[in-house]
């Protein structure tokens, strides 16, 4: 599933604790020796991922847009042992999204489409009659209402019902999760509707858009888009750990490229094409940009705060932070499962700015498994904090516990053990309905009825509206006891 950060959405996190510093010409350092400490700490710090066993990938840093650090780690194919390369091409995630971005507004200043346009003005179609009131504004901010694509059977459908015309006819008959402007969520499926936005207002294909308007304006030799035939030995290829531990490489469950995501590039064109969308007018006007909301919040950053840029899914995970005011570049790609890339570029983010790191740890659900099995359920209600502090910071932590007990559930056919944690869940969450809803699920397996009748009944004094809970409920009451 794709899904990442885009610019400013962990922005809050990296506009705290920076570092005071004047800015100095032509270099992120006021020494020469203060540099060179700094970039002697960063290999041993990427080498503790390592050493857990979570991290390979390419750790660029560049300090006003000159590389003073760049090193590739690890494997792109553990079963040929090929070794990742400062070339290897990994899928880039959500950072698709900024060349989204980038080319709506571009299509604005040439008056081709303004902002606050109705999506139904160029798009029509939708069953929602909300719908009707988002703007391509609302789309841009994830304030449209629209969620996911990614449903259950998304991966199971054949290609050509993956492509972006195919998703968009298909996102015709959803229901908006709110009202357009009256909320926030992060939404995959609002950036593949700006992506067809893009076709319907210039009369070309959005990857014709892409590649004309960026990667050959700014020369992204290493950048491509959609056809990656003939490529296949550079592309780095993404592993991750199953809840229960197994290591599984992800081509299976690899997507199509769209406007939310799947690009695949290099660290050097990534740094190429943020260093321009930040600090020149290749891309976009200074006009645009003074009146850009997006670009008013940068420069009301304070001295020694970061800008961001993430990306990932099940084995793939790159992030850009960008130190506006010093013009540093951190950029980590990791084929490996998220947020292990983020938690690198923080880690030497902090470094930059003379702040202490915690010792890194394993992401969050295999801390949990193995702390569990090792020392059972009253443990983890202990010290469930920490953890699960590698762990996605804007992905809900009822998750880990939820994901976890279906693992024992289903793919070890250990409902014992899968009671034990969703029963946790509900402790730690109880006004969280689907933590409720996955307890009854389990109990209803081990054939405890009435026990899983009072839990799914529990979820639905929550939220009335959930399906899954209401359909369980009816069956079950139509059993015999």
């Amino acid at each position: 599933m794709k899904k990442g950060i885009t610019l400013g959405l962990i922005g809050l996190f990296l506009l705290t604790n920076c570092k005071d510093n004047k800015q100095v010409d032509e270099s992120a350092f006021a020494t020469q020796e203060e540099r060179s400490d700094f970039v002697s700490k960063i290999d041993p710090l990427v080498q503790e991922y390592i050493d857990l066993g979570i991290f390979s990938g390419v750790v660029l840093i560049a300090d006003h847009g000159n590389a003073i650090f760049h090193k590739a780690y690890g494997l792109a194919d553990r079963e040929s042992g090929k070794p990742n390369e400062l070339g290897t091409l990994f899928d880039i995630g959500s950072m698709n999204k900024t060349f989204t971005q980038v080319v709506v507004k571009q299509l604005a200043e040439e008056g081709k489409l303004k902002l606050s346009d109705r999506l139904m003005d160029h798009v029509p179609g939708f069953e929602d009659p909300r719908v009707k009131e988002v703007t391509i504004e609302h789309l841009l901010e994830h304030r449209a209402g629209f969620g996911d694509y990614h449903g259950p059977d998304y991966f199971d459908l054949p290609l050509e019902d993956r492509t972006l015309n195919a998703i968009v006819e298909r996102a015709k008959s959803y229901e908006l999760l709110f009202a357009p402007g009256e909320s926030d969520a992060y939404s995959n499926l609002g950036y593949v509707i700006l992506g067809k936005v893009i076709e319907v207002v210039s009369g070309k294909s959005y990857f014709d858009n892409v590649r004309e308007r960026i990667v050959e304006k700014l020369g992204l030799q290493n950048t491509y888009l959609k056809n990656f035939t003939g490529l296949e030995e550079r592309i780095a290829k993404g592993y991750y750990f199953t809840p229960l531990g197994v290591l599984e490489e992800n081509i299976p469950i690899q997507d199509s490229p769209n406007p939310d995501g799947g690009f695949i590039s290099t660290t050097e064109d990534v740094r190429t094409f943020y260093h321009s969308y930040y600090y020149d007018t290749t891309l976009l006007s200074a006009a645009t940009k003074a009146d850009d909301p997006q670009f008013q919040f940068i420069r009301e950053m304070p001295a020694g705060a970061a800008a961001s840029a993430a990306g990932g899914f099940e084995g793939f995970n790159s992030v850009l932070l960008q130190v506006i005011d010093m013009d540093l570049s951190i950029i980590v790609f990791a084929n490996m499962d998220e947020p292990v890339a983020e938690r690198v570029g923080l880690d030497i983010l902090s470094l930059y700015r003379g702040k202490d790191i915690q010792k890194p740890m394993l992401p969050a659900i295999q801390n949990v498994r193995i702390h569990f099995e090792e020392k059972g359920t009253e443990y983890i209600r202990q010290h469930f904090d920490s953890l699960t502090v590698n762990f996605h910071p804007t992905d809900p932590r009822d998750l880990i516990l939820n994901n976890l007990g279906y693992a024992y559930l289903y793919g070890a056919e250990d409902p014992e053990s899968a009671i034990k944690l969703f029963k946790l869940n509900t402790e730690l969450f109880p006004e969280v309905a689907n933590c409720w809803d996955s307890y009854g699920e389990a109990l209803r397996v081990k054939g405890l009825r009435k026990e899983a009748i009072a839990a799914y009944e529990k979820a639905l004094q929550i939220r009335p509206d959930l399906q899954s809970a209401r359909e369980a409920l009816l069956e079950l009451n139509k059993s015999t006891p």
